[in-house]
């Protein structure tokens, strides 16, 4: 069997859907409060992740996740939703979120804080752009898991305190890198993702 390149590709350069590498942006869903090219940059984000061969995961949400999704489809990228919701119905009429953007979206019945979790552990690495106590609830799950993390600073919010509160809470640096270009910030995520998948050679 061919070995497959750290695209989820193999040797023939057939593709391999479920082991390309699925990149989630976690970031507020309400934007107010974020830097003024906070969702410029994010939809680039998403457009640069599809123009990868990556799949963008995202909490299915309005907002930073939202404009990402945008961004990834604008390329013709793959987007996976999980939602707070445990349907279709619940998440539209009573979470009122939007289902535009994404290929799937997956109802897990579990509220933000479970949907949260299993955001973060569905996916090869974490980008936090902006954010509340949502994203800082991601940020944190992953950070626990020793989960691959970037973020994206100056946008704002949970971003731009991430830095110091991994300082604060003497805990190490985990596996987290921080940069305000987009495109060098998924430039260091993949670096610590290839790392890791070292072990699997």
């Amino acid at each position: 069997m061919d070995k497959l390149n750290s695209h989820g590709l193999g040797g023939r350069g057939e593709s391999v859907y479920h082991l390309k590498y699925k990149i989630c942006i976690s970031g507020a869903a309400e934007t107010g409060h974020c830097g003024s090219e906070t969702l410029k940059k994010t939809e680039e984000l998403g457009r640069l992740i599809a123009s990868r061969n990556m799949i963008l995961v995202t909490g299915a949400t309005t907002g930073v996740p939202y404009w990402a999704a945008k961004g990834a489809k604008e390329v013709g990228g793959i987007v996976i939703g999980i939602s707070p919701a445990a349907s279709k119905i619940h998440h539209m009429n009573t979470y009122r979120l939007p289902v535009d953007y994404h290929d799937l979206i997956m109802y897990t019945g579990f509220g933000y804080s479970g949907r949260n979790l299993l955001l973060t552990r569905s996916s090869d690495a974490v980008i936090t752009v902006c954010g509340r106590i949502g994203t800082l609830n991601e940020f944190t799950d992953a950070f626990e898991d020793q989960k691959p993390q970037g973020v994206l600073t100056g946008t704002g919010g949970v971003a731009d305190m991430a830095e110091e509160i991994v300082k604060r809470a003497n805990r190490g640096p985990g596996k987290v890198v921080f940069e305000s270009d987009p495109a060098r910030l998924l430039d260091k995520i993949l670096d610590l993702i290839q790392i890791e998948e070292r072990v699997l050679e």
